[in-house]
């Protein structure tokens, strides 16, 4: 559990970063643009690896039965996840209206599969990931006023028609890709 919980620190802790400009802006003077990048992008990428191999060999602690309900639930909220993340990079309704559909996606994913499992490294993993969202939500709000963009109303189709199929192709690989499968 704890190469999880170093991951997630590391991973999580770089993130945060970006949510103090001040902070951020010295290093950027310290150091230069591309540096801070290149400690910011294998910073990222070392904390990932660790989450993943925390989570790979982290014992089933249980803490709480899910709901009977909670593997639909999250099929639903993944999907609507996917949405958003692929609504994310187009310029329509959903990201207009959300404003952080990114930041959405990984709370919806978080939740869901909080509502799938009850085990500890569960907890940690999407419950961070959750905290973490909501936390630069609020922060990104404090400080920047929302984008302005003209609408391009095909680009909401093209997004749930991205999302569903990627939704679609996790959804199969789910079991190859993360030791569990989701379709039995």
């Amino acid at each position: 559990m704890s190469v999880l919980i170093i991951g997630l620190a590391v991973f999580l802790g770089i993130h945060v970063l970006p949510m103090f400009p001040g902070i951020r802006d010295r290093a950027v003077g310290s150091f230069g643009e591309g540096p801070y990048k290149a400690v910011f992008s294998l910073g990222s990428l070392g904390g990932l690896v660790l989450i993943v191999w925390g989570m790979s060999m982290a014992e089933f602690v249980a803490v709480y039965d899910p709901p009977s309900w909670g593997r639909h639930a999250t099929m639903l909220l993944v999907l609507l996840a996917f949405i958003c993340l692929v609504a994310f990079h187009m310029k329509g309704r959903i990201r207009r209206i959300l404003r952080h559909p990114f930041l959405t996606a990984i709370i919806l994913w978080g939740v869901g599969h909080l509502l799938a499992n009850g085990d500890l490294a569960s907890i940690l993993l999407f419950g961070g990931f959750i905290v973490y969202s909501i936390v630069d939500i609020l922060a990104v709000n404090a400080r920047k006023p929302a984008p302005a963009f003209a609408v391009v109303p095909v680009h909401d189709l093209i997004a749930v028609a991205v999302g569903t199929v990627l939704y679609g192709g996790v959804l199969y690989f789910h079991g190859a890709l993360f030791g569990v499968p989701v379709l039995t």
